[in-house]
């Protein structure tokens, strides 16, 4: 396989800032109990983290190719290792924002990379298609790991013992440091424009394109979906299902696990069968267990439930719509990567992250608007409408792609 090496520095690139950038809510909890922090001063962390991930994106993908991803993922890995060190040492509220400030602006730089490499070491879109997929797959892996990861750490009797974790996280990205460093990579990217404001008019140019404008909407859609159900299934497993506290987080972790699996399915398939019906056929059943298996939760008599294997079956299956909905992102970012000039990736990767980041904020916001106003166990059923657009523009995308290429 070309490139083999190249690729295994952007799973582990990926992999680790998963677990970072999932760890927002435990350091929240950890904030509340052990800094004494208050809730609307802890919810700030999250900001801290997405705000620079947007930000950060706009403003230097259309440039990003002159300094070179190789160097942009240096020096986000040796950011994060510094921030995951200065927060063992740190040990306070402000290390935490410093620490997700870091871990944002950084991810920015990798995600940017990682996205405009894929088209440098893949030979045609199904390639592209596959490796996508298969990166966000790990990245899942990465996001269910942190559920599991943190709490290995803790300690009844020492309220600091978690910290050391970040001492596990600084070393993985080291080593993907040194792991990248040594790793060879002798294509050149091409650079959009002729000087950094000609970079950046071309960034702009790719907004008044009908293909971008769809895929944009399409991204926008999907990750509203996405985080919100990830976000508030936790609260649907304990005031619908009438799972403990710590079984619901818990049972979160099956949802990412279950996008995990569907997006490394979706790099086999695609390799074989055409993107447009694995994604209809996904979308498709996604919708259709949302409609059957929803209304079986409501009202559903629950047994004393100590761990996971007392949960009844039925508590599995909504997570399980992970599976199906799991290759929808990757592979619209992968269609649209691969129908455009190499040149524009990165520019392209920029409004990528930066909707997705609006996306998925809406997409928290507005589940949770339904579930206070609409009840925890009708709130899910809204999916349905922001899965119906997608369906319909599976299918102008394949249209405007069908020439697969757009004159840059």
């Amino acid at each position: 396989m070309k490139h083999t090496s190249v690729k295994i520095s952007l799973f582990l690139n990926y992999f680790v800032f998963a677990i970072l950038l999932n760890s927002v809510g435990i350091v929240i909890l950890k904030s509340l109990n052990n800094y004494g922090v208050a809730e609307d001063q802890a919810s700030i962390l999250e900001p801290f983290k997405d705000m620079p991930i947007a930000i950060v994106s706009f403003v230097i993908a259309s440039f990003l190719p002159r300094i070179g991803y190789k160097r942009a993922m240096l020096i986000a890995l040796a950011l994060v290792s510094f921030a995951c060190i200065f927060m063992f040492y740190g040990n306070s509220f402000f290390a935490a924002k410093v620490l997700f400030a870091t871990v944002g602006t950084s991810f920015a730089l990798i995600k940017v990379s990682v996205y405009s490499m894929i088209g440098m070491v893949t030979e045609n879109p199904k390639a592209h298609n596959s490796l996508m997929s298969n990166i966000e797959g790990v990245f899942m892996i990465g996001i269910a790991l942190a559920y599991f990861l943190f709490p290995a750490f803790n300690s009844d009797t020492n309220p600091d013992a978690w910290l050391r974790v970040y001492w596990l996280l600084a070393a993985a990205a080291v080593l993907s440091f040194l792991f990248l460093y040594f790793t060879k990579f002798d294509k050149t990217p091409e650079i959009p424009g002729a000087d950094l404001a000609q970079d950046f008019v071309e960034m702009m140019k790719l907004m008044a394109r009908l293909l971008t404008l769809v895929f944009i909407i399409s991204a926008f859609l999907f990750v509203m979906i996405e985080q919100g159900i990830m976000t508030w299934l936790p609260t649907f497993n304990q005031n619908v299902l009438h799972l403990p506290e710590s079984v619901s987080i818990m049972m979160a972790s099956i949802f990412a696990i279950s996008l995990a699996v569907g997006r490394l399915l979706a790099g086999v398939l695609t390799r074989r069968i055409h993107w447009i019906w694995v994604l209809s056929f996904c979308t498709v059943t996604a919708m259709f267990l949302v409609v059957f298996l929803l209304p079986k939760t409501v009202g559903i008599e629950v047994k004393a439930i100590q761990s996971v294997k007392d949960i009844p079956l039925i508590g599995f299956a909504f997570p399980i719509v992970g599976l199906f909905i799991a290759p929808i992102y990757p592979l619209l970012n992968s269609i649209v990567l691969s129908a455009l000039p190499k040149k524009l990736h990165s520019p392209m990767t920029g409004l990528i992250v930066v909707f997705s980041a609006v996306g998925g904020s809406m997409g928290s916001v507005i589940t949770g608007w339904l579930f206070k106003n609409k009840g925890p166990e009708n709130a899910f059923y809204f999916i349905l409408i922001p899965m119906t657009f997608l369906l319909i523009s599976y299918f102008i995308l394949k249209k405007l792609t069908s020439k697969n290429a757009v004159q840059a």
